[in-house]
């Protein structure tokens, strides 16, 4: 799928280098790599290799998300990690909402990743059920991003294409069944309240999930974009304290 419009000023990828350590980052549905700055800057303060990809039709034009299928966006994701693999030896990926599901996606394909941090990771979107069979309007009026925190501006599109709700609920909807055949450790980080995505998702994947190591924290300050609500330090801190026990893990069992 080729874009046919610019790249919106602050939403492109980012890549900080650091260690042999990767951390591979994934905004959700409608939102850019902008969402996702702040978590990544932090974590690259740490040392670790940072990519954030900009899924495909994200950051540019609603028309551009209106032609891109879920296939689209599983591939943005795994081109950047096989990117990050060509420079790191140990990788963990990061998804929020969408990107939560698309990084579940990415583990059952590869199973070499060292853990994932799904934040509240999207399997059901209540506001969009209604929409499951429609064939108009062809776009969708989006309300303001669901965030805590006041005066914070996320990049994202006022209108949502009928089309590609409907690739977000296919790509949703084959989540489950992928589950139990994941065996990479997971963290799980859930706001408590969440308008978009409930918050028994994470629930869910983690109840469901084949990995013997998962960790679930709950953010008690922070609704659906939680990466730029009031508890984005916390989510720092639990991802680099996840990540540290996955490497020291790796490094008892290699002596």
């Amino acid at each position: 799928m080729r874009e046919n419009f610019q790249v919106i000023k602050g939403a492109e990828p980012f890549y900080f280098k650091g260690s042999e350590i990767g951390v591979l980052i994934s905004h959700g549905f409608m939102g850019t790599p902008q969402s996702m700055r702040y978590l990544g800057e932090n974590l690259a303060r740490y040392g670790y290799t940072v990519s954030a990809i900009r899924l495909k039709g994200h950051g540019t034009h609603y028309r551009d998300l209106e032609n891109c299928t879920h296939d689209d966006w599983f591939e943005s994701l795994e081109h950047g990690y096989q990117e990050l693999k060509k420079h790191c030896t140990n990788i963990i990926v990061i998804g929020q909402s969408m990107g939560g599901a698309l990084t579940l996606k990415l583990a059952h394909k590869y199973r070499d990743l060292k853990g994932i941090i799904l934040i509240n990771p999207a399997l059901q979107v209540p506001t969009y059920d209604s929409l499951k069979e429609a064939i108009e309007p062809r776009f969708i009026s989006e309300g303001n991003p669901d965030i805590h925190m006041k005066n914070v501006h996320e990049i994202t599109y006022d209108l949502a294409p009928l089309k590609s709700i409907h690739q977000l609920q296919k790509i949703m909807g084959t989540i489950p069944a992928l589950l139990p055949s994941i065996q990479c450790p997971v963290l799980g980080i859930q706001s408590a309240k969440d308008h978009v995505v409930p918050p028994e998702n994470t629930d869910y994947i983690i109840g469901h999930i084949g990995s013997d190591k998962k960790e679930k924290v709950i953010l008690q300050n922070s609704y659906h974009v939680a990466s730029m609500d009031y508890d984005k330090e916390q989510i720092v801190k639990v991802s680099h304290q996840f990540i540290q026990q996955q490497m020291n893990k790796r490094l008892m069992y290699a002596q």
